[in-house]
């Protein structure tokens, strides 16, 4: 263990963003109650975490040399190649963790079974005392998880576990061409969503069940019929909606186009399409301001994607490793 790290990773709670946004808790709690909200909640939250991060270094300092490191330190944070990284949070905190580490093995701890569900926290805090011990020893099993990557043409890059949007910062369409394959087209949307095998629970479920909610409707099926209308989106979704096989290891990733427009300049027939090692997805920005490319929902960490910048969007060389 002389070499090796217990790296726990934490969180602000909802009770420490409001005490950071209105200077205490008093501030805070006077906000709350005036929305007719419950207090106590944020209150009950935030002492069951604490809670759990103290047993948690508890637990951990009996094992190895523990460091602390919060969210917002993570995308700068070098972790080392023996390290142990152990996230105790909500399902979110893990897949942002998981991104920036390389083979490092990853523990998910729920720190209140009671209030999430934890698809990604198999563990709770009294699960440590073995399971680390059991990581050390390589005695337990390890899930890969296929990540994305999205690089410029400038060099810089980000991650993707659940996936990534390229689109606008605002709700004003995002100009953009994009091309798979031999398929090239001008587009107008809201933003393109790339998903991984662990994201298809997620954004990428919804909206494939919109598209397939869409193409079965009635008032869908008429105009089609009548105008013509046809969409590859929609099309796809028939046999992907319900799909099992796209899960977290699937060597591809898929992508989607919100909200298409076709209009005299743009096009809207490459909008749904699986992403794979030989073949990448590219998209070269035609926004003069505001474009971005983010993962996982973090807004806050992205890439600016301006006029004439280049993405490539492919898998990742990397992959995640979670203990289950």
């Amino acid at each position: 263990m002389t070499e090796r790290k217990l790296i726990l990773v934490k969180r602000r709670t909802r009770l420490e963003e409001l005490i950071v946004r209105y200077n205490t808790v008093q501030q805070a709690q006077f906000y709350i109650e005036r929305l007719g909200a419950d207090f106590s909640d944020y209150i009950q939250e935030d002492q069951r975490y604490r809670q759990s991060i103290q047993l948690a270094q508890q637990q951990l300092s009996q094992l190895g040399r523990v460091q602390v490191i919060d969210r917002e330190h993570v995308p700068n944070f070098i972790f080392g190649e023996q390290d142990i990284v152990v996230v105790v949070g909500q399902d979110g905190l893990v897949a942002n963790t998981l991104k920036y580490v390389t083979e490092q093995p990853l523990i998910g701890v729920n720190p209140d079974p009671m209030r999430w569900d934890g698809v990604l926290l198999p563990f709770t805090v009294e699960d440590l005392s073995f399971i680390v011990p059991d990581v050390i020893r390589k005695q337990r099993a390890l899930k890969e998880v296929t990540l994305a990557k999205v690089e410029l043409n400038d060099g810089q890059y980000l991650y993707g576990v659940n996936d990534l949007f390229i689109g606008r910062k605002t709700h004003v369409s995002a100009r953009y061409e994009v091309r798979l394959g031999n398929s090239i087209e001008n587009q107008s949307s809201s933003g393109i969503i790339v998903s991984t095998g662990m994201g298809s629970t997620g954004w990428f479920k919804s909206v494939m069940a919109g598209a397939s909610g869409i193409v079965s409707s009635a008032a869908w099926q008429k105009l089609s019929s009548e105008e013509g209308v046809a969409s590859v989106a929609a099309a796809e979704s028939r046999g992907t909606a319900g799909r099992t096989d796209f899960t977290w290891d699937s060597p591809y990733l898929y992508f989607t186009v919100r909200e298409p427009f076709p209009s005299r300049t743009t096009a809207a027939n490459l909008v749904f399409g699986k992403i794979h090692a030989k073949q990448p997805l590219h998209i070269v920005s035609q926004m003069p301001e505001d474009g971005v490319i983010f993962s996982d929902g973090v807004e806050q960490d992205f890439l600016e994607f301006n006029s004439g910048v280049h993405a490539t969007i492919g898998l990742a060389e990397k992959r995640g490793r979670l203990v289950i």
